[in-house]
């Protein structure tokens, strides 16, 4: 059977085209050599379960491996009482070494025994038997448990924690696990947070003696350019694999499952081009998927990570990536953020964009320049090509209409935030857009429109005089240069009362610039 690119579970060698684990394995074992006890948590599908079942492989003949997933093993309810947690924790021990078929005969009669021993009934009883255990076999042991958010909501797995953390202390007296790997979404500090909330109590984690998981999960554009090239000698299309990888890492920056659905999109278009890019950018961002339930269901139910993206995206300031704040904190633990030079900024052009999205879909009933969209939207299509002059001209007269003279504190976010309730109608299902992407001399532009094809670069600014517009025309020259696009367009917003309104074009360095001033 042939290979295929994977967006649903974990991915498997033998049946996906995957990146290359090596480097990361690497990493990992160099922890797990050291006796460290960490924890993998990241975003959803970001490649958590696909790299624990790796690390088994990558280890088992050094170690012997205790590999637990408490969605499928333990039930909530196993959660309720210590007792019931306790007996399902061991009985799952003894299922998992009799499916290890890396144990030899000796190691296994050391786990056949367990089954003659009384069950334990408490977490005092449960740990004398897994350290005797430990105790008994001939190798060291390494537990791992995914999907510990199972376990979110109740102090029976948080005291599980801290006879862990108590046995690791106590470790060159009492035999126990040479490392722990636990693997979720939330970080164990948060587990705490949740179940304690009184102020004495709620930073006191039970999992202080954590290491940091620095390992990098995320696609490198050489990391995509391996699998790619692994499908090209399966299938032959003759695509540019150098090419196709940065494009695919500029709108992913490398979320492993945004990169796989890309793969996948494009295999099922067979257009291994710039056009199949995008049309698999305007698939993905159009599609049901939980990772984007997720992200938007963070966003409508914690008011101060919703501020906090917000201001990311509209208010024009860079925010200090400051892991002490509880938002970036969880902002980062999503996946939703990154920090980029000490700056926090949103984790990939996908979920900018998912974003931007939902906050126009909340305001767009009640604003008005969406309603003359919605109305317009017929008006700037022509043989299935965008009139984009046509959409600024007529976006200028909407704006003068409804809004007239703005305040000072207008900024220019606010105003790309009124030009995409505008355009959003005219695009819907056919384009997409995306926000000041950055090209490699590190210059943003503020809005890319990708229509049928073809690029469209808008600059929206605040009118600041000529010198600063002339500034303006000769960084969009520029940035039409880098995209090696003809025309581009820069939309001035004009507060001035001698101010002078109206369209004009110029040409500069071999450049159209279409300027609407309003």
């Amino acid at each position: 059977m042939s290979k295929c690119f994977n967006i649903t579970g974990a991915c498997n060698p033998e049946k996906h085209y995957m990146v290359d684990l090596k480097s990361r394995l690497v990493q990992v074992k160099e922890m797990v050599d050291k006796g460290k006890y960490f924890v993998i948590n990241r975003g959803r599908q970001y490649g958590k379960t696909t790299l624990l079942k790796a690390v088994k492989k990558y280890l088992e003949d050094e170690y012997i491996i205790i590999d637990m997933d408490f969605q499928m093993q333990m039930s909530q309810a196993k959660f309720e009482t210590e007792k019931s947690f306790c007996e399902a924790f061991f009985h799952a021990i003894i299922r998992i070494s009799a499916r290890n078929q890396f144990l030899s005969d000796k190691q296994r009669d050391v786990f056949v025994s367990l089954k003659e021993k009384t069950v334990p009934g408490d977490m005092v009883d449960l740990f004398y038997e897994l350290s005797d255990l430990c105790n008994e076999l001939d190798k060291p042991v390494i537990l791992m448990i995914d999907e510990v958010d199972q376990a979110s909501n109740n102090q029976v797995f948080l005291d599980f924690l801290a006879q862990l953390r108590g046995y690791y202390l106590n470790r060159t007296e009492l035999p126990t696990f040479h490392s722990v790997i636990l693997a979720g979404v939330h970080d164990i500090r948060n587990l705490k947070r949740k179940i304690r909330n009184d102020e004495d109590h709620k930073h006191n984690s039970p999992w202080n003696i954590s290491s940091p998981f620095d390992v990098d999960m995320n696609f490198s554009v050489k990391d995509i350019e391996g699998m790619l090239t692994e499908y090209e000698k399966d299938h032959h299309t003759g695509m540019d694999i150098v090419k196709i990888s940065e494009q695919i890492y500029d709108y992913t920056s490398g979320y492993p499952v945004l990169v796989s659905m890309f793969c996948y999109l494009m295999h099922e278009y067979q257009k291994w081009n710039t056009e199949g890019i995008l049309e698999a950018n305007k698939e993905i961002l159009v599609r049901q998927l939980p990772l984007f339930d997720t992200l938007i269901n963070k966003l409508e139910d914690n008011r101060k990570l919703n501020t906090f993206i917000h201001n990311l995206l509209f208010n024009g300031k860079s925010l200090p990536y400051n892991v002490d704040d509880s938002a970036i904190n969880q902002a980062s633990m999503y996946g939703f953020i990154k920090n980029k030079d000490g700056v926090a900024v949103i984790a990939n052009r996908i979920f900018e964009v998912r974003i931007y999205n939902w906050y126009i879909s909340m305001e767009a009933t009640e604003n008005s320049i969406f309603a003359e969209g919605t109305n317009d939207k017929n008006q700037f299509i022509t043989s299935g090509n965008l009139d984009m002059e046509r959409v600024i001209e007529k976006f200028a007269v909407h704006f003068r209409e409804i809004y007239g003279d703005r305040p000072e504190k207008f900024i220019e976010s606010e105003g790309r935030k009124l030009f995409l309730l505008y355009l959003r109608p005219i695009i819907n299902g056919v384009g997409n857009y995306y926000i000041e992407a950055q090209t490699r001399d590190m210059k943003r532009t503020d809005v890319i429109v990708d229509y049928s094809g073809k690029q469209y670069i808008i600059e929206l600014k605040i009118w600041r005089g000529e010198e600063y517009n002339t500034s303006g025309e000769q960084q969009l020259s520029e940035y039409l240069e880098y995209y090696n696009i003809d025309k581009g367009y820069l939309v001035s917003f004009n507060f001035n009362k001698n101010r002078h309104t109206g369209l004009r074009t110029i040409e500069l360095n071999g450049k159209t610039i279409v300027e609407a001033t309003i």
